[in-house]
């Protein structure tokens, strides 16, 4: 690179991206992303502005519709342009879209699709509270969309405009109601029924992402959370390519939204529900303040946030007026009533466990402060005073009104306080040995030699026998091998003080080398594959499930960061002739089984059933379960943290009847060896 005509930097090189070309050159800074995560994105920000116009108080129908594009898109396409695999289309019965003559020269509806930072969201006398931001929420989906159609039902007529790559092909038209039915057939249906209403239908651009299919679970989660959101307003989910169709309408709100989080555990008290309007002494602005909130027996914390329609995964300042008037609310109280011993106190982190809340909170769209147009985080200081006020005094009013659950909760905080005391004083006596900080690891660990975390890795293996095998098979290079002592303990239902007591959990922790609880530190993980491996039966199944358990509930981090793996040991070992083969399924066998006697027609089959890992011996074991080339891993994430908590508690919980339910809805999904 040279530098000779550093000085030449002249106005010619300036470029200036105009329109809708600044979404297409950096779409990560719109949508956060062009893979996966921002493709469903687009879908929020087209159902968003259908739920701007519930919030705002017209309409109460919201429809969403996937479905696989097909000649029809291609044939309202240009040559040139190559459309996605699939489809999304929102309808709503609110205003519409406005189509008259915008100040610009044409249709207001034109201006929302194609000027970014145009909308109705900046003046409060449109949105007093909304979900989109800066105005480029539509005009985004546009610029991001092959193809983009639009039709608005004002006036008794139908108001139609088709856009390439954001770029319109012609002026807003009117359109008759045969030719809205044949452009949307499936869409359209109850459209056409409504007195005024918009549909959205958009073909993500193939150019710009790396995926243009769909997630129905991801679509459902969406439409879910907004249904929990906006109580009283219809949802409605047409999944055209799966052929589902799922209705959502939920009366009580978020009310129903903290019940659905505490479905798989035992509440300690009611639900509290709190809802209020605050305003800004001096500016007078108004913010709605929606709180629910009920703690279960549980130690996990499930709080979600909103702002408007908004999901604040991050939190914020909502989340954090949350926090400072709940902690102060429970300590005035427990004071008041002297329900802590003297010398007893809790701390921010004893709030949170078996918490489950949501907080709402609807605020003038043009006030929203972000931290990025992805919107996972809330900005503005005034929220958090709103919330604190709110709750403050609507929680305050609720402990006094019904003591017994006031002594609940502060029962349940008092009892996780002494649990981190204790849990603390366990992990001190181990710091204290030098274990934690690996001076010191188990002797039942068989180290590797390598310390490049990158390329170790350490199985997990139950039983001395599999344990045996295993130290003998493996590559001393880069392979551990930590044994277990029996079934471990179900950690679903256990605080910290008792998993860091159970030897051989407190064992394996020091072996990870990272510590747990708030002493965990990713940067010292000594293996950057940790591999359970067990019998491929009953026992082992369930063994595995305990592990699982230990890892989601206490060690997450190590799951989200990819680290966890499970190791597939075959069932069989088929031999046809001088030919060894191994099966992982049934099926499997019956394929290797056919296949090798076609190639040796007369040879003698025999089968060899492994019950369990201990059977192989070491060269077995490497085969087919440690050597990375022939080796079957499955790596364990956490595509949906909702489903997966609600899992881990049915099936590693106290209660049976949940358990017994679960079991018998998905019986035929069970792989069962019998």
């Amino acid at each position: 690179m040279t530098l000779q005509n550093k000085s030449n930097y002249q106005a010619a090189e300036i470029k200036v991206l105009e329109g809708l070309e600044p979404v297409r050159k950096r779409p990560g800074m719109y949508i956060g992303s062009t893979d996966a995560k921002g493709l469903h994105h687009l879908s929020k920000e087209i159902l968003d502005n259908a739920v701007d116009e519930a919030l705002a108080g017209y309409g109460k129908i919201i429809q969403l519709f996937r479905s696989q594009v097909g000649e029809a898109e291609q044939a309202l396409a240009k040559k040139n342009i190559k459309l996605g695999e699939e489809a999304i289309t929102v309808v709503d019965n609110g205003r519409g879209i406005p189509v008259d003559m915008h100040e610009s020269g044409v249709s207001a509806l034109e201006v929302v699709m194609t000027k970014l930072h145009a909308g109705g969201k900046f003046e409060n006398t449109a949105y007093q509270a909304s979900g989109g931001l800066h105005g480029v929420g539509s005009s985004a989906v546009n610029a991001l969309s092959a193809l983009l159609q639009v039709v608005v039902k004002r006036n008794k007529k139908y108001y139609y405009q088709l856009y390439h790559q954001g770029f319109p092909k012609f002026s807003v038209k009117t359109i008759k109601q045969e030719e809205v039915i044949s452009l949307f057939p499936d869409s359209s249906v109850d459209f056409i029924k409504y007195e005024t209403g918009s549909l959205i239908k958009f073909v993500p651009d193939d150019i710009i992402f790396s995926t243009t299919q769909f997630g129905h679970k991801t679509l459902v989660s969406i439409i879910k959370d907004r249904a929990y959101l906006m109580a009283g307003i219809y949802f409605q989910f047409n999944d055209l390519i799966e052929k589902k169709h799922q209705h959502f309408y939920f009366e009580s709100g978020i009310r129903s939204l903290v019940e659905h989080i505490n479905m798989t555990r035992k509440p300690i008290h009611q639900v509290v529900y709190i809802s209020d309007d605050w305003q800004d002494e001096v500016t007078k602005k108004r913010i709605g303040i929606e709180i629910a909130l009920q703690y279960n027996d549980s130690y996990i914390e499930k709080l979600e946030s909103f702002v408007n329609v908004i999901h604040t995964s991050d939190g914020g300042t909502h989340v954090n007026g949350f926090r400072m008037a709940l902690g102060k609310v429970v300590r005035d109280y427990a004071e008041a009533h002297n329900l802590i011993k003297e010398k007893e106190t809790f701390s921010a982190e004893d709030l949170k466990e078996g918490l489950a809340a949501v907080v709402f909170v609807k605020m003038p769209s043009n006030d929203l402060q972000f931290e990025s147009q992805t919107k996972t985080r809330l900005n503005n200081s005034e929220a958090q005073s709103a919330v604190y006020q709110v709750l403050k005094e609507g929680f305050t009013t609720f402990l006094e009104e019904n003591p017994d659950a006031g002594r609940a909760i502060i029962s349940k905080i008092m009892l996780t306080a002494r649990a981190r005391m204790a849990a603390r004083a366990a992990k001190d006596a181990v710091i204290r040995k030098g274990l934690f900080e690996g001076s010191s690891l188990p002797g039942k660990l068989a180290d590797c030699q390598s310390r490049d975390p990158a390329e170790s890795e350490v199985y997990i293996v139950e039983g001395d026998s599999a344990g045996g095998s295993a130290k003998q098979g493996r590559d001393r290079k880069f392979q551990a091998i930590f044994p277990l002592r029996g079934k471990i303990l179900n950690t679903e239902r256990a605080r910290l003080d008792k998993v860091v007591a159970f030897e051989e959990l407190k064992n394996l922790v020091i072996a990870l080398g990272a510590g747990i609880g708030d002493t965990f530190k990713p940067e010292k993980l000594r293996y950057h594959r940790i591999i359970l491996m067990n019998d491929a039966d009953v026992d082992g199944e369930h063994i595995t499930t305990l592990g699982l358990t230990f890892f989601f509930r206490h060690l997450p981090e190590i799951v989200k960061q990819g680290y966890l793996y499970v190791a597939m040991p075959p069932l069989f070992k088929v031999t046809v002739g001088k030919e060894v083969e191994y099966a992982y399924s049934e099926e499997e066998r019956e394929t290797v089984t056919q296949s090798a006697l076609i190639k040796q027609p007369n040879a003698k089959v025999s089968l060899q059933r492994y019950k369990g890992l201990g059977e192989m011996n070491p060269e077995q074991l490497w085969d087919t379960t440690m050597n990375p080339k022939t080796r079957i891993l499955k790596r364990i994430t956490i595509e949906d943290a909702d489903k997966a908590d609600t899992i881990f508690s049915t099936l590693m919980g106290d209660d049976v009847p949940p358990r017994k339910k679960f079991i018998q809805t998905h019986a035929k999904l069970a792989n069962l060896d019998i």
